[in-house]
Protein backbone atom coordinates (compact mmCIF):
# COMPACT_ATOMS: atom_id res chain seq x y z
CA UNK A 1 0.00 0.00 0.00
CA UNK A 2 2.47 2.40 0.59
CA UNK A 3 3.85 2.20 -2.98
CA UNK A 4 0.69 2.76 -4.24
CA UNK A 5 -0.05 5.67 -1.96
CA UNK A 6 3.57 7.66 -2.54
CA UNK A 7 2.56 7.23 -6.55
CA UNK A 8 -0.98 9.14 -5.78
CA UNK A 9 0.85 11.75 -3.79
CA UNK A 10 3.19 12.60 -6.47
CA UNK A 11 1.03 12.51 -8.88
CA UNK A 12 -1.27 14.90 -6.91
CA UNK A 13 1.59 17.07 -6.63
CA UNK A 14 2.62 17.10 -9.96
CA UNK A 15 -0.85 18.24 -11.30
CA UNK A 16 -1.33 21.11 -8.35
CA UNK A 17 2.00 22.26 -9.44
CA UNK A 18 0.73 22.24 -13.32
CA UNK A 19 -2.55 24.48 -12.20
CA UNK A 20 -0.39 26.87 -10.39
CA UNK A 21 1.54 27.17 -13.54
CA UNK A 22 -0.99 27.87 -15.63
CA UNK A 23 -3.17 29.98 -13.16
CA UNK A 24 -0.05 32.02 -13.05
CA UNK A 25 0.71 32.45 -16.45
CA UNK A 26 -2.92 33.10 -17.10
CA UNK A 27 -3.04 35.83 -14.33
CA UNK A 28 -0.28 37.35 -15.47
CA UNK A 29 -1.49 38.09 -18.67
CA UNK A 30 -4.62 39.12 -17.82
CA UNK A 31 -2.69 41.80 -15.93
CA UNK A 32 -0.57 42.91 -18.81
CA UNK A 33 -3.62 43.70 -20.58
CA UNK A 34 -5.59 45.38 -18.18
CA UNK A 35 -2.36 47.74 -17.46
CA UNK A 36 -2.28 48.05 -21.49
CA UNK A 37 -6.56 48.91 -20.82
CA UNK A 38 -6.71 52.75 -20.70
CA UNK A 39 -9.39 52.63 -18.51
CA UNK A 40 -8.27 50.40 -16.18
CA UNK A 41 -5.32 52.53 -16.17
CA UNK A 42 -7.54 55.53 -15.13
CA UNK A 43 -9.70 53.72 -12.35
CA UNK A 44 -5.82 52.01 -10.64
CA UNK A 45 -5.34 56.33 -10.42
CA UNK A 46 -8.57 57.73 -9.39
CA UNK A 47 -8.22 55.20 -6.73
CA UNK A 48 -4.66 55.93 -5.63
CA UNK A 49 -5.51 59.68 -6.38
CA UNK A 50 -8.51 59.25 -3.48
CA UNK A 51 -6.24 57.51 -1.46
CA UNK A 52 -3.68 60.51 -1.28
CA UNK A 53 -6.80 62.98 -1.10
CA UNK A 54 -7.90 61.51 2.22
CA UNK A 55 -4.25 61.26 3.69
CA UNK A 56 -4.08 64.84 3.09
CA UNK A 57 -7.11 65.58 4.29
CA UNK A 58 -6.13 63.56 7.52
CA UNK A 59 -3.49 65.40 7.44
CA UNK A 60 -5.11 68.73 7.49
CA UNK A 61 -7.65 68.41 9.78
CA UNK A 62 -4.46 67.45 12.62
CA UNK A 63 -2.44 70.81 11.56
CA UNK A 64 -5.87 72.90 12.26
CA UNK A 65 -6.74 71.14 15.45
CA UNK A 66 -3.41 72.07 16.50
CA UNK A 67 -3.37 75.33 15.44
CA UNK A 68 -6.98 76.05 17.08
CA UNK A 69 -5.73 74.48 20.47
CA UNK A 70 -2.44 77.05 20.78
CA UNK A 71 -4.71 79.70 19.43
CA UNK A 72 -7.96 79.43 21.76
CA UNK A 73 -8.52 82.58 23.75
CA UNK A 74 -8.69 82.30 27.23
CA UNK A 75 -12.11 80.94 28.73
CA UNK A 76 -14.35 83.72 29.59
CA UNK A 77 -12.54 86.61 28.43
CA UNK A 78 -15.24 89.52 27.87
CA UNK A 79 -13.84 90.55 24.88
CA UNK A 80 -14.16 87.58 22.78
CA UNK A 81 -14.98 88.44 18.92
CA UNK A 82 -15.76 91.93 19.96
CA UNK A 83 -16.65 94.60 17.88
CA UNK A 84 -15.94 98.42 18.50
CA UNK A 85 -17.85 101.33 16.79
CA UNK A 86 -16.04 104.68 16.71
CA UNK A 87 -18.02 107.88 16.55
CA UNK A 88 -17.19 111.49 15.83
CA UNK A 89 -18.54 115.14 16.28
CA UNK A 90 -17.18 118.07 15.86
CA UNK A 91 -19.59 121.29 16.96
CA UNK A 92 -18.36 124.81 16.15
CA UNK A 93 -20.45 127.48 17.89
CA UNK A 94 -19.98 131.16 17.47
CA UNK A 95 -22.14 134.49 18.44
CA UNK A 96 -22.28 138.04 17.38
CA UNK A 97 -23.33 140.46 20.20
CA UNK A 98 -25.84 143.28 19.31
CA UNK A 99 -24.92 145.69 21.76
CA UNK A 100 -22.79 148.80 22.00
CA UNK A 101 -21.65 148.48 25.31
CA UNK A 102 -19.75 145.00 26.60
CA UNK A 103 -18.76 144.23 30.21
CA UNK A 104 -17.87 141.38 32.36
CA UNK A 105 -21.90 141.38 32.93
CA UNK A 106 -22.52 140.26 29.37
CA UNK A 107 -20.16 137.69 29.78
CA UNK A 108 -21.99 136.38 33.05
CA UNK A 109 -25.29 136.53 31.34
CA UNK A 110 -23.79 134.14 28.55
CA UNK A 111 -22.52 131.79 30.84
CA UNK A 112 -25.53 131.96 33.30
CA UNK A 113 -27.47 131.01 29.96
CA UNK A 114 -25.39 128.14 28.68
CA UNK A 115 -23.94 129.77 26.05
CA UNK A 116 -20.54 128.08 24.69
CA UNK A 117 -19.02 129.09 21.78
CA UNK A 118 -15.83 127.68 20.42
CA UNK A 119 -14.81 124.65 18.71
CA UNK A 120 -15.84 121.32 20.42
CA UNK A 121 -15.20 117.83 19.55
CA UNK A 122 -15.70 114.44 20.78
CA UNK A 123 -14.70 111.13 19.90
CA UNK A 124 -17.20 108.09 21.27
CA UNK A 125 -15.64 104.42 21.30
CA UNK A 126 -18.45 102.34 21.84
CA UNK A 127 -17.43 97.99 22.23
CA UNK A 128 -20.00 95.30 22.50
CA UNK A 129 -18.58 92.85 24.52
CA UNK A 130 -20.75 89.26 25.65
CA UNK A 131 -23.61 90.33 23.49
CA UNK A 132 -25.43 92.59 25.45
CA UNK A 133 -22.98 94.68 27.32
CA UNK A 134 -21.40 98.09 26.03
CA UNK A 135 -18.31 99.85 27.18
CA UNK A 136 -17.94 103.29 26.08
CA UNK A 137 -15.42 105.70 25.84
CA UNK A 138 -15.12 109.21 25.34
CA UNK A 139 -12.70 111.79 24.35
CA UNK A 140 -13.57 115.37 24.08
CA UNK A 141 -11.23 118.77 23.39
CA UNK A 142 -13.14 121.58 23.79
CA UNK A 143 -12.13 125.26 23.98
CA UNK A 144 -14.31 125.57 26.81
CA UNK A 145 -11.98 123.79 28.91
CA UNK A 146 -9.58 127.25 28.33
CA UNK A 147 -11.96 129.46 29.84
CA UNK A 148 -14.66 132.07 28.97
CA UNK A 149 -13.91 134.18 25.82
CA UNK A 150 -10.46 132.97 25.57
CA UNK A 151 -8.29 133.19 22.02
CA UNK A 152 -6.74 130.02 22.16
CA UNK A 153 -7.56 127.89 18.88
CA UNK A 154 -6.48 124.38 19.79
CA UNK A 155 -6.73 122.45 22.71
CA UNK A 156 -5.58 119.13 24.66
CA UNK A 157 -7.86 115.73 23.54
CA UNK A 158 -8.85 114.92 27.28
CA UNK A 159 -10.50 111.72 28.70
CA UNK A 160 -14.15 112.52 29.59
CA UNK A 161 -16.34 109.43 30.59
CA UNK A 162 -15.48 105.82 30.64
CA UNK A 163 -18.77 103.48 31.32
CA UNK A 164 -19.63 99.98 31.30
CA UNK A 165 -23.39 98.90 30.85
CA UNK A 166 -24.65 96.03 31.10
CA UNK A 167 -28.67 93.97 31.03
CA UNK A 168 -28.99 92.07 33.60
CA UNK A 169 -32.15 90.06 32.73
CA UNK A 170 -35.56 91.80 30.87
CA UNK A 171 -36.24 94.52 32.81
CA UNK A 172 -33.00 95.26 35.46
CA UNK A 173 -29.70 96.83 33.98
CA UNK A 174 -26.67 98.61 35.67
CA UNK A 175 -24.29 101.17 34.74
CA UNK A 176 -20.67 101.38 36.37
CA UNK A 177 -18.96 104.96 35.64
CA UNK A 178 -15.65 105.68 37.08
CA UNK A 179 -15.09 108.90 35.00
CA UNK A 180 -16.92 111.27 33.83
CA UNK A 181 -20.94 110.59 34.88
CA UNK A 182 -24.00 112.48 35.13
CA UNK A 183 -27.22 111.69 36.06
CA UNK A 184 -28.58 111.38 32.77
CA UNK A 185 -25.85 108.53 32.13
CA UNK A 186 -28.07 106.31 34.49
CA UNK A 187 -30.97 104.76 32.20
CA UNK A 188 -31.91 104.08 28.72
CA UNK A 189 -30.71 106.50 26.40
CA UNK A 190 -34.00 107.07 24.62
CA UNK A 191 -34.92 108.19 27.73
CA UNK A 192 -32.89 111.48 27.91
CA UNK A 193 -33.14 111.97 23.93
CA UNK A 194 -31.85 114.87 22.52
CA UNK A 195 -29.35 116.94 25.20
CA UNK A 196 -30.40 119.95 23.44
CA UNK A 197 -30.75 120.98 19.67
CA UNK A 198 -30.41 124.67 20.23
CA UNK A 199 -27.58 127.27 21.49
CA UNK A 200 -28.38 126.66 25.60
CA UNK A 201 -29.66 124.49 28.15
CA UNK A 202 -33.52 125.96 27.59
CA UNK A 203 -33.61 124.48 23.88
CA UNK A 204 -33.08 120.49 25.94
CA UNK A 205 -35.98 118.13 27.29
CA UNK A 206 -33.78 117.54 30.18
CA UNK A 207 -33.25 119.80 33.02
CA UNK A 208 -29.88 120.98 33.87
CA UNK A 209 -29.37 118.46 36.80
CA UNK A 210 -29.48 115.76 34.55
CA UNK A 211 -25.87 117.20 32.86
CA UNK A 212 -24.59 118.03 36.08
CA UNK A 213 -20.58 116.56 36.84
CA UNK A 214 -20.92 114.15 39.68
CA UNK A 215 -17.00 112.09 38.93
CA UNK A 216 -18.02 108.40 39.06
CA UNK A 217 -20.81 106.32 40.31
CA UNK A 218 -22.94 103.10 39.65
CA UNK A 219 -26.41 102.88 39.03
CA UNK A 220 -29.38 100.34 38.26
CA UNK A 221 -32.44 100.30 35.89
CA UNK A 222 -35.68 98.63 35.95
CA UNK A 223 -37.93 98.89 33.59
CA UNK A 224 -41.52 97.25 33.76
CA UNK A 225 -44.74 97.56 31.43
CA UNK A 226 -44.63 101.83 30.95
CA UNK A 227 -43.13 102.76 33.88
CA UNK A 228 -38.74 102.98 34.49
CA UNK A 229 -37.18 103.57 37.87
CA UNK A 230 -33.69 104.82 38.41
CA UNK A 231 -31.23 104.67 41.26
CA UNK A 232 -27.54 105.64 41.14
CA UNK A 233 -24.99 106.80 44.06
CA UNK A 234 -22.41 109.07 42.96
CA UNK A 235 -18.90 110.15 44.46
CA UNK A 236 -16.15 113.27 43.20
CA UNK A 237 -12.35 113.49 43.58
CA UNK A 238 -11.19 116.06 45.72
CA UNK A 239 -12.50 119.30 44.84
CA UNK A 240 -13.13 122.65 46.35
CA UNK A 241 -16.52 121.88 47.75
CA UNK A 242 -19.63 124.35 46.52
CA UNK A 243 -20.14 127.07 48.68
CA UNK A 244 -16.76 126.76 50.94
CA UNK A 245 -13.60 127.02 51.29
CA UNK A 246 -12.37 123.60 52.22
CA UNK A 247 -11.63 120.84 50.15
CA UNK A 248 -13.00 117.33 49.86
CA UNK A 249 -15.21 115.12 47.84
CA UNK A 250 -18.85 114.95 47.47
CA UNK A 251 -21.35 111.90 47.99
CA UNK A 252 -24.80 112.06 45.68
CA UNK A 253 -27.58 109.81 45.00
CA UNK A 254 -30.16 110.20 42.14
CA UNK A 255 -33.47 108.64 41.90
CA UNK A 256 -35.96 109.07 38.75
CA UNK A 257 -38.92 107.72 37.44
CA UNK A 258 -40.47 107.99 34.27
CA UNK A 259 -44.18 106.68 33.12
CA UNK A 260 -44.21 106.46 29.12
CA UNK A 261 -48.42 107.26 28.03
CA UNK A 262 -49.85 104.87 25.28
CA UNK A 263 -48.95 107.82 22.50
CA UNK A 264 -45.66 108.24 23.24
CA UNK A 265 -45.64 111.54 25.94
CA UNK A 266 -42.77 110.95 28.17
CA UNK A 267 -43.01 112.24 31.89
CA UNK A 268 -40.51 111.89 34.34
CA UNK A 269 -40.18 112.92 37.50
CA UNK A 270 -36.07 113.48 39.00
CA UNK A 271 -33.96 114.37 41.78
CA UNK A 272 -30.76 114.47 42.94
CA UNK A 273 -29.20 115.35 46.26
CA UNK A 274 -25.25 115.94 47.05
CA UNK A 275 -23.40 115.96 50.51
CA UNK A 276 -20.36 117.66 50.43
CA UNK A 277 -17.21 115.65 52.81
CA UNK A 278 -14.57 117.67 53.95
CA UNK A 279 -10.89 116.81 53.84
CA UNK A 280 -7.35 118.04 54.11
CA UNK A 281 -6.31 118.98 50.82
CA UNK A 282 -3.47 116.08 50.34
CA UNK A 283 -2.93 114.98 46.89
CA UNK A 284 -3.66 111.42 46.38
CA UNK A 285 -4.26 110.64 43.57
CA UNK A 286 -7.24 110.31 41.07
CA UNK A 287 -10.08 107.68 42.21
CA UNK A 288 -9.28 107.54 45.69
CA UNK A 289 -11.33 108.22 48.48
CA UNK A 290 -10.14 108.98 52.01
CA UNK A 291 -12.50 106.69 54.36
CA UNK A 292 -10.28 107.88 57.69
CA UNK A 293 -10.87 110.86 59.57
CA UNK A 294 -8.06 113.28 58.81
CA UNK A 295 -4.66 114.10 61.77
CA UNK A 296 -5.89 117.89 62.53
CA UNK A 297 -2.14 119.79 62.15
CA UNK A 298 -0.79 122.33 64.00
CA UNK A 299 -2.33 125.89 63.23
CA UNK A 300 -1.34 129.62 64.43
CA UNK A 301 -4.29 130.15 65.34
CA UNK A 302 -5.52 130.34 68.76
CA UNK A 303 -8.03 128.09 70.59
CA UNK A 304 -10.95 130.76 70.31
CA UNK A 305 -9.68 131.56 66.69
CA UNK A 306 -9.13 128.25 65.26
CA UNK A 307 -12.48 126.78 67.53
CA UNK A 308 -14.30 129.46 65.38
CA UNK A 309 -13.07 129.09 62.03
CA UNK A 310 -13.45 125.17 62.52
CA UNK A 311 -17.48 125.66 63.43
CA UNK A 312 -17.57 128.16 59.97
CA UNK A 313 -15.84 125.77 57.88
CA UNK A 314 -18.08 122.55 58.94
CA UNK A 315 -21.05 124.66 58.76
CA UNK A 316 -20.35 125.53 55.37
CA UNK A 317 -18.96 121.94 53.97
CA UNK A 318 -21.66 120.26 55.84
CA UNK A 319 -24.49 122.10 53.77
CA UNK A 320 -25.87 120.11 51.19
CA UNK A 321 -27.35 120.47 47.47
CA UNK A 322 -29.95 118.86 46.24
CA UNK A 323 -32.71 119.75 43.16
CA UNK A 324 -36.08 118.35 42.25
CA UNK A 325 -37.10 118.60 38.62
CA UNK A 326 -40.13 117.49 36.57
CA UNK A 327 -39.85 117.15 32.48
CA UNK A 328 -42.47 115.94 29.82
CA UNK A 329 -41.83 115.55 26.24
CA UNK A 330 -44.07 114.70 23.43
CA UNK A 331 -43.56 113.55 19.72
CA UNK A 332 -46.32 115.64 17.94
CA UNK A 333 -45.78 113.71 14.78
CA UNK A 334 -42.30 112.12 13.00
CA UNK A 335 -40.42 115.05 13.28
CA UNK A 336 -42.05 117.36 16.00
CA UNK A 337 -41.61 117.34 19.10
CA UNK A 338 -42.27 119.41 22.39
CA UNK A 339 -41.07 119.40 25.71
CA UNK A 340 -40.51 121.23 29.02
CA UNK A 341 -39.57 120.55 32.45
CA UNK A 342 -39.00 122.77 35.61
CA UNK A 343 -36.39 122.41 38.77
CA UNK A 344 -36.28 123.73 42.08
CA UNK A 345 -33.07 123.70 43.68
CA UNK A 346 -33.08 123.57 47.51
CA UNK A 347 -30.36 125.92 47.88
CA UNK A 348 -33.07 128.81 47.21
CA UNK A 349 -36.15 127.01 47.30
CA UNK A 350 -38.45 130.80 45.90
CA UNK A 351 -36.69 130.17 42.48
CA UNK A 352 -37.89 128.03 39.67
CA UNK A 353 -35.88 127.42 36.66
CA UNK A 354 -38.64 126.48 33.57
CA UNK A 355 -38.07 126.04 29.86
CA UNK A 356 -40.90 124.99 27.35
CA UNK A 357 -38.95 124.04 23.48
CA UNK A 358 -40.54 122.81 20.40
CA UNK A 359 -38.98 122.02 17.50
CA UNK A 360 -39.62 120.41 13.78
CA UNK A 361 -36.64 118.54 12.21
CA UNK A 362 -37.72 116.79 9.10
CA UNK A 363 -34.62 114.91 7.19
CA UNK A 364 -34.63 116.27 3.74
CA UNK A 365 -36.02 119.70 4.45
CA UNK A 366 -35.23 122.41 6.53
CA UNK A 367 -35.69 122.72 10.26
CA UNK A 368 -36.43 124.84 12.91
CA UNK A 369 -36.39 125.36 16.38
CA UNK A 370 -38.43 127.87 19.23
CA UNK A 371 -37.18 127.46 23.15
CA UNK A 372 -38.42 129.93 25.65
CA UNK A 373 -37.35 129.57 29.49
CA UNK A 374 -36.01 131.28 32.66
CA UNK A 375 -36.19 131.45 36.09
CA UNK A 376 -39.33 132.24 38.28
CA UNK A 377 -38.30 134.07 41.88
CA UNK A 378 -40.91 135.90 44.25
CA UNK A 379 -43.38 135.86 41.76
CA UNK A 380 -41.00 137.84 39.11
CA UNK A 381 -41.09 136.20 35.45
CA UNK A 382 -38.75 138.71 33.50
CA UNK A 383 -35.80 139.24 35.78
CA UNK A 384 -34.38 135.94 34.03
CA UNK A 385 -35.74 135.13 31.24
CA UNK A 386 -34.36 133.70 27.50
CA UNK A 387 -35.67 133.00 24.40
CA UNK A 388 -34.42 131.68 21.26
CA UNK A 389 -34.89 130.63 17.68
CA UNK A 390 -33.04 129.08 14.91
CA UNK A 391 -33.21 127.38 11.67
CA UNK A 392 -31.67 124.14 10.77
CA UNK A 393 -30.44 123.35 7.04
CA UNK A 394 -28.92 119.87 6.52
CA UNK A 395 -26.58 119.54 3.89
CA UNK A 396 -25.89 116.51 1.98
CA UNK A 397 -27.58 113.01 1.48
CA UNK A 398 -26.16 111.78 4.45
CA UNK A 399 -27.38 114.17 6.72
CA UNK A 400 -23.87 114.91 8.55
CA UNK A 401 -23.32 118.50 8.65
CA UNK A 402 -26.01 121.00 9.31
CA UNK A 403 -25.69 124.64 9.39
CA UNK A 404 -27.79 126.33 12.15
CA UNK A 405 -28.13 130.33 12.45
CA UNK A 406 -30.34 131.58 14.79
CA UNK A 407 -31.31 134.58 17.67
CA UNK A 408 -30.91 134.65 21.46
CA UNK A 409 -32.09 136.90 23.85
CA UNK A 410 -30.83 136.91 26.89
CA UNK A 411 -32.22 139.04 30.04
CA UNK A 412 -30.67 138.56 34.11
CA UNK A 413 -31.62 141.53 36.08
CA UNK A 414 -30.79 144.84 34.42
CA UNK A 415 -28.32 143.36 32.21
CA UNK A 416 -29.27 141.96 28.67
CA UNK A 417 -27.35 140.22 25.83
CA UNK A 418 -28.97 140.29 22.18
CA UNK A 419 -26.91 137.97 20.08
CA UNK A 420 -26.68 136.23 16.29
CA UNK A 421 -26.03 132.91 16.68
CA UNK A 422 -24.20 130.86 14.01
CA UNK A 423 -23.68 126.72 14.56
CA UNK A 424 -22.63 124.28 12.16
CA UNK A 425 -22.13 120.17 13.52
CA UNK A 426 -20.61 117.84 11.46
CA UNK A 427 -21.30 113.92 12.14
CA UNK A 428 -18.44 111.69 11.49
Amino acid sequence: MEPVALVVDKVKGAVESSWDFFTGVYTRRRADISRRNPIEILKRLQREAFSDLMKLRDRQDKVERLISYYNKPSKGSPFQEASTRVRGEVDILGAMLVMNNIDHQVGDVLNEAGVRTGINSRFTFETIVRQKDTVKTELVASQNNLGFLSDGIGSPLLLSKVSYATQVTDWLSANVIPVGARCRDIGNASDITREGKGFSYISSVIPPLMAQHCGGGIGVTAKKSNVTASLAQFVSGIQKLPGSIRMGHCLGTFGKILYQFPNGTKVSLSGFLQVPKASQHISIGPLTIPLGSPQHLETPYTSIELSSLSTMQEMEASVSHGSVALSLESQLDDCSTIGGWIEMQNSNPRQLQWAVSLSDSPENEMGWGLSVGGAVENHTFWDQFQVEAFLKLSIGETQKFSFQPGLVYMRNGSSHAPAIVLRSHCAL
